[in-house]
């Protein structure tokens, strides 16, 4: 199938350079008006260089030249043998039926660290892309609603999460979790105990829940939980709860893939307002008190009353919303319905201001240079001239001969010299 390209003003001697190069699987469409004069088809073959849409714009001076490459599905899924072309069919068409076994099969697929596996992830993630773009353009709203849930441990984050989502459930909402799990750093080994806590949850067929490991990652936010995001999407999930390990720099992370960031604190922790830093506060688009029931309650409106007062000192994220603070339990139910009818008006209204699709299109920017900057700097580790070097640098860096910075300098001095 061959792909358009649309030529506005084509520069003749450049279009006959470039119909003589590699291109030759993708077409020119060419403007009627256009004279080539160059005895060339309108319409002429390009080669595989994977492009999904590409449009020139060659002023008469020829100075000024835009070229937007989309890399396509057909140049991805060519490399690929027919088994692996197989698994992927099988994979997408099952994710987007709803399958739970093919959701867990593609977010085990995609955090794997394996070469090739990584490649067929990335080709799947793609398909599902597309599939997302086509629904969400049908609904004209996104397809699911993201809500990053952190707290300190002890917050009641589980028992939140498992009387909030039998609710939804409940009330026709199709739910997943993506519960992180911290990893030992000894062992690599994680308990994955969140599924436990959510006994009844984890039954529930109109849930998912996916405890992951950290790896060591901090807060346990990794590349793949955003792309975990895009296959529970996928998948027909229209609530998506991402919940971090605790309460830290991981949240930064978390407010970067999420539509609201919500706060769950414990009453009676001592000096609130020290132990949880301004920065994670500026950040909540909701703080929810847990625990609110028997003797808690009153602590639980103290500080309450403290973050209501703290949250008007705070320069507010939004040009339309104002972070509120609640008192919750999971234990009784108080609060969890005002919780979600709160929720569902910071929804409303940051779609109807526009602020969320906004949101959602900083991210990805967020996102896709995170992924460059972890790369570079595994691409910086692994290249053979600061390989070499990287253990006599660290040895005198241990021995104090070396400061850190003249050593990182003269590793950074390598790379660049590598040529």
């Amino acid at each position: 199938m061959n792909i358009p390209m649309l030529l506005q003003h084509p520069h003749r001697d450049f279009l006959k350079v470039l119909l003589r190069t590699l291109f030759r699987r993708y077409h020119f469409i060419v403007p009627s008006s256009t004279h080539l004069r160059l005895g060339i088809p309108c319409a002429q073959p390009f080669s595989a260089l994977g492009l999904h849409h590409a449009k020139w714009m060659l002023p008469s001076n020829g100075l000024t030249r835009t070229l937007c490459l989309h890399t396509t599905l057909k140049e991805q899924t060519e490399g690929l043998s027919d088994k692996e072309q197989k698994l992927v069919a099988e994979l997408y068409t099952g994710l987007i039926q709803g399958q739970r076994a093919c959701l867990a099969e593609a977010i085990t697929l995609i955090e794997s660290t394996h070469n090739r596996k990584k490649e067929l992830a990335q080709v799947l993630l793609q398909k599902v892309l597309v599939h997302h773009r086509e629904q969400e353009k049908l609904k004209g709203k996104p397809l699911a609603f993201r809500v990053g849930l952190s707290g300190p441990p002890g917050a009641g984050k589980s028992t939140f999460i498992e009387y909030f989502g039998k609710m939804l459930t409940e009330r026709g909402h199709k739910l997943s979790v993506l519960a992180v799990d911290p990893s030992s750093c000894t062992s690599g080994g994680s308990l994955l105990g969140d599924k436990t806590r959510m006994t009844e949850l984890s039954r529930d067929m109109n849930a998912y829940i996916r405890p992951s490991p950290t790896r060591g990652t901090l807060g346990g936010v990794t590349r793949t939980t955003n792309e975990a995001i895009l296959l529970c999407e996928g998948a027909g999930y229209d609530i998506i709860l991402i919940e971090t390990v605790g309460v830290g720099q991981s949240e930064f992370a978390v407010a970067d893939m999420v539509d609201m960031f919500v706060l769950l604190l414990p009453p009676a922790g001592g000096d609130e307002l020290q132990g949880i830093k301004r920065g994670i506060i500026e950040m909540a688009d909701l703080v929810a008190i847990t625990k609110s029931d028997g003797d808690l309650v009153v602590p639980a409106r103290r500080i309450q009353a403290e973050y209501v007062s703290a949250l008007k000192l705070l320069r507010r994220r939004s040009g339309v919303w104002r972070p509120k603070v609640i008192r919750i339990s999971a234990r009784s139910g108080e609060g969890i319905t005002e919780m979600w009818d709160t929720m569902k008006e910071f929804q409303d209204v940051m779609l109807a201001s526009g602020e969320l699709t906004a949101k959602r299109q900083k991210q990805q920017r967020v996102w896709m240079w995170n992924l460059i900057q972890e790369n570079v700097v595994e691409h910086f580790r692994t290249h053979p001239t600061v390989r070499k070097r990287i253990p006599l640098l660290e040895e005198s860096v241990l021995s104090g001969a070396l400061s850190p910075g003249l050593a990182a300098d003269l590793l950074l001095k390598a790379f660049k010299s590598r040529d």
